[in-house]
């Protein structure tokens, strides 16, 4: 299963919806605790779902089972914690709410997880990229 990952900050509509193009994306997995933020723009969960569809044939689905806690984001972001601190608090998160299991249930080949951090580098789906694909057997995870 080829499992790709993408970020809407930093990125023009056209340049996003081009590279799940290019790449062969069947349909975005929204990871994000919040999908209606009004810092997402063109990737609102309305609008990114409907875009996605009308323009290239592109399914959505929202699974916020796949995002940090409140908690967990707050006390990264807005207290400043340690990146390791937080990959911890999820890595145990993920664990408590067996992601895997509704990985290997809802998860097929070409879909993208989509967050709004520019690259994967500090960012929660490739956190469950990479989870996923330590416990599901073939999982090639291809960041975009």
């Amino acid at each position: 299963m080829k499992l790709f990952t993408i970020g809407f900050t930093k990125k023009s509509a056209e340049e996003f919806f081009t590279r799940l193009q290019n790449a062969g994306v069947r349909r975005v997995v929204d990871v994000r605790l919040n999908n209606t933020s009004q810092i997402a723009g063109f990737a609102k969960a309305r609008d990114l779902k409907y875009f996605l569809h009308a323009i290239m044939g592109i399914d959505y689905v929202h699974i916020p089972d796949f995002a940090p806690t409140q908690d967990i984001v707050d006390d990264f972001k807005k207290r400043k914690g340690s990146w390791t601190e937080y990959e911890r608090r999820f890595g145990d998160l993920m664990v408590n709410r067996h992601i895997v299991d509704t990985a290997s249930e809802v998860l097929c080949d070409g879909d993208c997880l989509l967050c709004s951090e520019h690259t994967p580098e500090h960012c929660h789906r490739r956190l469950v990229a990479e989870h996923v694909q330590e416990h599901l057997p073939d999982v090639e995870v291809v960041h975009l």
